[in-house]
């Protein structure tokens, strides 16, 4: 059993190809093995997390999840446990491997209930799984309100119930623990299900790593140094930041700050408004220049940032010009509404230029002409279409932050927390990024290691401290 860690690559598989890995798991098995190690794993977890818990709630579905949580209640009675169980399955009807796991939960004397018991140390959610599809309904909602009302943790067996596993949408059972059966589902880490499956564990139930190519990837971050000794600025690239319309220069601010701090070798603030600063005394490392005196294929552009309605007049010397580019904000937006511009965008990637694009939902939305509800109830999918309209680099952000790009299987980012839903940190990732591809990382490289330590440096934010997006552009180190 393996502790799911945001320090590797681990891969996932969606409903399809884990339907593929089970059949033929069960092939080489003799009847009902598969169950019987699901459920031995599942007690051997609860009572690692709980070794002192009295009463355990374990909560069955008709299928076969609720099979596998029939299978532990047997082994954590045996272990001397009070387990309460309570099942909606129907004996007609129930697969063959979750009545033999009934048949061995009643010879060991477990106690069968009609209702949850009044009070537990730890419930044990195993409703419904893997081919869950719609939302909770009757009786199961009803215990999943009830352990979603209660102080003690839920460990929810594959996936917390409601739970979508390709999406990680649905209204869904909030676990404390997850335990993940044969592989890794991409459902767990974005959208809702971060928060519904809490800390993640993994257990192979000894079969052969799959050789199916994974749906994505959750990501972990490439090896990375200081660089050689004998380096210098001009080492690690030159970067502008263009954007900052009047009232919005602190967007391009922060955006230049972080390539900075994140290691660019020269950073160039080019602010669209008249009467921006030209000088920033805490910060003079930034340089303020006019971006149209710049020769921009030579350097990697960060474009948008507070940019307003002026940068639409920028965007297509910045489009047909920039050797690298990140676009974030108000250049998306401008994007969104003008073709002309999407086939500059476009014409990029049939010219060998690298380009990011860093929208949140609403954004992703107006660039693929929907609304967000629609990103947000499939952020994979619709991160896969824009990578293939556009031809570039997704950084769809949100909660399991989507890196896509064309041909490539997705990334999942594994880090950050509810700090980063504060202005300016946006702006701080496009810095970030932009600052990667300017020491010549490749844009999907430089996309997944930026999104990862930008929410790396939130999670080890210390909790006494105040977290804004200028301190945490300042954080940063290359």
């Amino acid at each position: 059993m393996q502790r799911v860690t945001p320090d590797r690559l681990w891969p996932l598989f969606d409903v399809a190809a884990m339907r593929d890995i089970e059949h033929l798991a069960a092939q080489g098995l003799p009847a009902h093995t598969l169950m019987q190690r699901a459920g031995l794993a599942l007690a051997r977890l609860a009572l690692a997390l709980a070794p002192h818990s009295r009463t355990i709630w374990i909560a069955c579905g008709p299928g076969n999840n609720g099979g596998d949580g029939l299978e532990a209640a047997m082994h954590l009675k045996q272990w001397g446990k009070d387990v309460a169980l309570t099942w909606c399955g129907d004996e007609q009807r129930a697969p063959a491997d979750a009545l033999a796991s009934l048949a061995r939960a009643r010879q060991a004397g477990v106690a069968f209930h009609s209702a949850p018991p009044a009070s537990w140390d730890l419930a044990i959610d195993a409703m419904l799984g893997l081919g869950n599809t719609r939302a909770l309904e009757g009786i199961m909602a009803d215990w999943a309100r009830t352990m979603n009302a209660a102080a003690a943790p839920v460990l929810a067996v594959d996936l917390p119930s409601g739970l979508h596993a390709d999406t990680g949408t649905g209204d869904a059972v909030q676990a404390a623990h997850t335990l993940s059966l044969l592989a890794l589902k991409p459902g767990l880490f974005t959208a809702k299900g971060r928060d519904a499956a809490g800390q993640v564990w993994l257990h192979d139930l000894s079969i052969i790593t799959p050789t199916s190519a994974p749906s994505a990837w959750l990501h972990a971050p490439s090896h990375s140094t200081t660089g050689p000794h004998d380096s210098h600025k001009g080492s690690y690239g030159d970067v502008a930041v263009i954007g900052g319309a009047a009232g919005m220069t602190g967007a391009a601010l922060l955006a230049a700050s972080a390539a900075l701090h994140a290691g660019a070798g020269r950073v160039f603030a080019c602010l669209l408004c008249a009467d921006g600063p030209h000088v920033d005394t805490a910060q003079p490392d930034l340089m303020f220049r006019a971006w149209d005196g710049l020769d921009l294929k030579s350097l990697a552009v960060a474009c948008g940032c507070g940019g307003g309605d002026a940068v639409r007049a920028v965007l297509p010397r910045v489009l047909s010009g920039a050797r690298d580019l990140v676009l974030d904000a108000d250049a998306l937006n401008a994007i969104a509404g003008d073709t002309a511009l999407q086939t500059l965008l476009k014409s990029r990637t049939t010219r060998g230029k690298p380009t990011v694009l860093t929208p949140h939902p609403l954004e992703a939305a107006r660039l693929l002409n929907i609304d967000a509800r629609a990103v947000q109830q499939d952020r994979l999918r619709a991160a896969r279409e824009l990578a293939e309209r556009f031809g570039c680099v997704i950084v769809l952000k949100g909660s399991g932050t989507i890196i896509a790009a064309p041909q490539q299987p997705h990334l999942i980012n594994p880090t950050g927390n509810s700090r980063l839903a504060t202005a300016g940190t946006g702006d701080v990732l496009a810095g970030m990024i932009v600052a990667r591809m300017a020491s010549g990382a490749p844009a999907r490289q430089a996309a997944a290691d930026a999104v990862h330590a930008h929410g790396l440096a939130a999670d080890l934010w210390p909790q006494d401290h105040a977290f804004t997006a200028s301190l945490l552009a300042r954080s940063l180190v290359r």
